[in-house]
Formats: C-alpha cells, structure tokens, sequence
C-alpha cells in the first residue's frame, strides 16, 4: 500500500521541527564521537611508539651495558688468569670482577664461566649458577660469534629467561665465558614505568615464546593467539575492539615487544556514548515536540482561519473577516485579506450602483430618442408644407436640421470625415439662412483625407463656437476648416475665423476648462472631452490666435486610422 506525506501544514510543520533538530543532533553526535575516537587512537598510537621505543631504548643499553662489562674483564689479567687456572676466589678476583660489571650486576645476575662451562664467579650467591655445556646452548653460539655478545631464550627451573653469553679472550686465547640471565621479575624491574600505568607489555622470543608478560593473561591469551597468526603466514593484529597494539623487534636481544594500551572508546565506550546520543535525541524529540505544539497551532490556526475565511468568500459572503492577533506577517496577511474583502466589498457596491445609473442613462436615453424622432417628423411634415406652400428657405432649414438631428442620435462614434464635412455643410447653411449670408466658409480637406474616421460631431461645435463668439458682429468674416497629414502621420483639423480672437489667458497653449470663463465655450469643452476619451490624455484641443494675430486657430490632431479600423495607421 502506497503511503503519502502528511499533507496537514501542522503536522508537516512539526515533521519539519523535528527533522531540522534532529538530524543535525544526530550527525554532529556521530561526527563528534568519530572525530574524537580516531584523534585518541592517533595519539595513543604515538604514545605507543614513544613507549616502544624508550623499551628499546632500555633494552638497547642493556646489550651496549653488557658489552662494555665484558670488555672490562678482557682487560682484567687476574679475572684472566683465575679462569684459565685453578686459582680460588679471592677477594681481588671479586673486585674486579664487580667493578667491570658495574651498574649491570644490580639489574641482573652475572655469571663468569670457564672454558669447560663450569661456573666460577657469580654476582649473587642465590640461586647458585647451573653448569653450562659449551658444545652447544649459549655457550656454543657465543664462541661462534667472533667476540660479539649473544642472547637466548632457555628454560630455568620452569620459567622462561634470557641469557647473554660473551666469550671472554686474554691475549690471543680464550679464557671463558660471562653470562647474563634476566628472569620475569628482572624485566620487571628494569622495564618499570617505561610503558605507563595503562600499558601491557610482552616480550616474545624469537619463536614467540613469551619471555616477560606484565599481566599473566598476555601471556595466557595474547601470546598463544599471535604465535598462531605467525605459524599461519598472517599480520600479527595491530590492535582489536577495545585495544591498541605496538609489533616490534630488538636487533640487540632478537625479541619481540608487543605493547598494547586500552582505548579511549572502545566498543563498550562508544556503545555507552551511541546510547547517551540516543537518549538525548529522545529528549530533544520530546523538547521539539512540546515547543512545535504551540508554535505550529500559532502558525496554522491563522491559516485554517484563512482557509475558511476564503471559503465563505468563494460562497460570496463579504461579511467575513479575520481576527488574528499580532504584528508578524500572518496577522499583517489577515489585515490584507480584510482590506481586500471592503475593497471587494466597496467594489460591488459601485459596481452595483454604477448598474443602476446605467438603466437609469439607458432608459433616460430611450425616453430622449423619443422627441428628437418626433422632432424629425414634424421637421419632416413641415418641409413638405412649405414646398406645398412654396417657401423654399423653410424647406432648406427643415430638411437640414432633420439631418443633423438624425446624425446626432446615430450609434456611430466615428464616422468618415466626408460625413463629417457633409453635416458641418447642413449646419453652414442654417447659419446663412438666419444670418443673411454675413460670413464665408471654405473647407481645405485633401481627397485622400476624407475617408479617415473622425469622432462623431468634433467639427460643428468648433465652428458654432467660431460663428457665435468670434464673428459677431465682423464685416467680411469667414470660416475656413481645413485637415492636413503631419510629419509625424497623424491627422491635423483646423478651424480658423477671422473674428474677435482669443482672450490672452488662452492664446497659445491647449485647451484647459479651467482656464475658460465660467459657462461658455461649451462646446469646446465637449470636443476636448471626446478626444481624450477615444485618444488619451495626449490628445484634444490647442488654442492660437490665426494668422498675423487676427481671429482664432482651433487645432485638433489625432490619429489616422485604417480605411474601416478601428486601429491607428
């Protein structure tokens, strides 16, 4: 059965705590003891090294200690002559004897053989001296070694010694034998302290054979066990579970020394410390799960909150809101989401209340588009009368207005220029009619200009505000509107009069309501507005006085758009 990761945020939130304790206790811990582990058995290891190597040092002397007392009594005439005679032990033949041994009889008994392997002078009474055969044993490898001092392992009395034997020459003849023997206790005397309170000394034979062992198991279970992986054709072990060993060899004596010291963490150590580890990741899980509890409700309470609260919105309750109390980011997420509910809130109001002024535009718009039809009808009626009647004027003035009616309530925003031009001409000749013809018009549009969409009704209100304000009362007036291509391809209208001009806080600059005295220039005002609707704040109108400083210039510039777009060129 295929098993998932919680997916409860509190419940990934305390995995998460305890993951980010532990893990990190846990590895610290082992690297820990690893660490310290391997640096103990490294300086063990030396401390093993510089006590094998004060043993050698000790054993070393001893042979060098040996060799000087047998050159002592080579040189000593009476010793010569009492081993080579039948001379007694007199008291000179012992000091001399002594005093060419030197500090050597203290550490070990010292024997003087005569050539026949009897044992004449001894550096202890007891126990006395064994007689030595000189065709073979310690003598018969001491005679073959040239003047060399030699050493071997034998058997005494059921213990296990080493014996030195030097052959001793007077002249240019042998004169006998000195022989020194070392016992366990002698090693132990000789060896104290050299291999500190902790280590485990043992001394092998050629043959390993134990010859010394400070502790009787050495010799018991470690000797055995290291003859065996000899005699096997493998490594003596260097070391186990719970101790470290030192492998050496004295050229001097041919023994072998093994020194071993208990480790620092051995397997028992390092099990006492991987439990404590264990014990205290148990007690750090119970910390981290007492310390999670509280902080992951602190942290998933607001979020549950948030999650319901957004359940409601999703049923589109804007009523809801949240109370989580402090300053950190959740309480910080909770005041968002409240200010994001009264924006919605405020928002659906609007919405709601921008809905009813539309109806209401909309049915106001409906009931308007009555009297503007009828409007039209009875202009219509009254055209056909005044033809009957023969008033031709009447008939003009009816025909136009009814047209320009029309176009006013059209759904069309934008419409060719043509169009535009064609109303403008309908609302001229109105003008003419009720102003007796006082005022020219002239319209300067390139052909292949007409047919770029124009806003609905963006020339008739300059030109009205041009003929009302600018030409009252002018002899000569005149109107002219004219549309040009820029250089930078947009579509330029002008319209220009001859009239009054400009007051000085409008000349030059665009159009601004503010600007204009209050209640007039409406229709500049209209035309503005349209044009940023449909083109942005960058377009509209721009103001100047026309040419030479006399009448008015109305600019108006947008863009041109594709033959039937929507889109600008």
């Amino acid at each position: 059965m295929k098993t998932s990761f919680p997916s409860s945020f509190r419940v990934r939130l305390m995995v998460s705590f305890l993951a980010v304790s532990l893990i990190p206790l846990l590895l610290c811990s082992s690297l820990l003891v690893r660490i310290a582990g391997l640096q103990t058995n490294r300086e063990t290891s030396l401390a093993l090294e510089q006590s094998a190597a004060g043993i050698q040092d000790v054993l070393d002397n001893l042979a060098d200690s040996f060799a000087r007392a047998g050159a002592a009594l080579q040189q000593s005439s009476l010793l010569a002559q009492s081993l080579l005679g039948d001379g007694e032990a007199t008291t000179q033949v012992y000091s001399a004897f002594f005093e060419a041994a030197g500090d050597l009889k203290d550490a070990c008994p010292l024997h003087l053989y005569d050539l026949e392997g009897n044992p004449r002078y001894s550096s202890q009474t007891l126990p006395a001296p064994r007689q030595l055969n000189p065709r073979w044993g310690v003598l018969y490898a001491a005679k073959n070694a040239a003047g060399a001092p030699v050493f071997r392992v034998a058997e005494s009395e059921g213990q296990t010694l080493l014996q030195g034997a030097l052959l001793l020459r007077h002249g240019e003849a042998d004169a006998g034998y000195l022989v020194m023997e070392l016992y366990p206790t002698h090693f132990q005397d000789l060896l104290a302290g050299s291999y500190g309170a902790q280590g485990q000394l043992l001394l092998l034979s050629p043959h390993w054979r134990t010859v010394y062992g400070s502790r009787e198991e050495l010799a018991r279970e470690l000797a055995p066990r290291l003859r065996q992986q000899l005699l096997a054709g493998e490594a003596p072990d260097q070391g186990d579970a719970d101790y470290q060993r030192f492998i050496g060899r004295n050229e001097r004596t041919g023994l072998y020394l093994v020194l071993q010291q208990p480790k620092a963490f051995s397997q028992s150590t390092m099990k006492t410390l991987y439990t404590v580890s264990f014990f205290c990741a148990l007690l750090c899980v119970g910390i981290c799960v007492l310390l999670s509890i509280p902080l992951s409700r602190r942290i998933s309470s607001p979020i549950r909150q948030l999650r319901q609260a957004f359940g409601r919105l999703e049923q589109d309750d804007l009523s809801v809101q949240l109370q989580v109390p402090g300053r950190d980011e959740i309480a910080q997420l909770a005041q968002s989401f409240n200010h994001m509910v009264f924006a919605l809130k405020s928002n659906r109001e609007e919405l709601v209340r921008n809905q009813k002024e539309l109806n209401n535009a909309r049915l106001r718009m409906l009931q308007a588009q009555l009297d503007p039809h009828f409007l039209c009808n009875t202009l219509d009626t009254m055209k056909w009368i005044s033809k009957i009647n023969k008033v031709p004027q009447v008939a003009l003035m009816s025909t136009n207005l009814a047209d320009i009616l029309r176009y006013c309530i059209s759904d069309e925003e934008l419409v060719p220029l043509r169009k535009e031009l064609e109303i403008l001409q309908r609302y001229i000749e109105i003008q003419r009619i009720r102003l007796s013809e006082k005022f020219a018009y002239h319209v300067e549009v390139p052909a292949e200009l007409e047919d770029c969409p124009v806003p609905r009704m963006v020339l008739q209100p300059i030109v009205e505000n041009a003929i009302i304000h600018g030409l009252s009362g002018v002899e000569s007036s005149a109107v002219r509107v004219a549309a040009s291509r820029t250089e930078a391809g947009l579509l330029r209208l002008t319209v220009t009069d001859n009239g009054h001009g400009l007051p000085p806080s409008l000349a030059g600059k665009p159009y601004a309501r503010q600007n204009a005295p209050e209640g007039s220039h409406l229709g500049l005002y209209n035309v503005d507005t349209i044009l940023k609707i449909h083109f942005g704040s960058e377009a509209g109108l721009f103001l100047d006085r026309g040419p030479g400083g006399v009448g008015t210039t109305v600019t108006a510039t947008l863009p041109i758009f594709e033959k039937g777009g929507n889109q600008p060129c």
